[in-house]
């Protein structure tokens, strides 16, 4: 039951959003977590506004999303990410966005 009490208190502010948590539950039955951010995948479904991806990305396009938004993506998920610079974590979000079957409008800001 604390663990609820401590969960909704911590996701208040993130209701219906998916979240993942580590959990980590020691002996005396303490325990410990950390709730990281959405997966980039639901992030990207929110910002070209579309349901799932492409059963066939590399044929058939779901939906587009521009650098803009790849950048503000690729800025909240960076302490997630194993990336040391913001261009190469938005690299590895454009990336995702092409295998969901999401075109990448716009210059490549880098």
């Amino acid at each position: 039951m604390e663990f609820c009490k401590q969960f909704n208190a911590r996701t208040q502010d993130k209701q219906g959003k998916l979240l993942p948590v580590v959990i980590t539950v020691y002996k005396d039955k303490s325990f410990d977590f950390v709730v990281k951010t959405p997966p980039a995948a639901i992030q990207l479904m929110e910002a070209a506004k579309i349901k799932k991806g492409s059963g066939e990305p590399n044929r058939n396009r779901s939906g587009k999303v521009t650098w803009d938004q790849i950048k503000t993506i690729a800025e909240d998920k960076m302490v997630d990410l194993n990336a040391f610079t913001v261009e190469s974590a938005m690299s590895m979000v454009a990336g995702t966005a092409r295998s969901m079957g999401l075109k990448v409008s716009g210059k490549k800001p880098f």
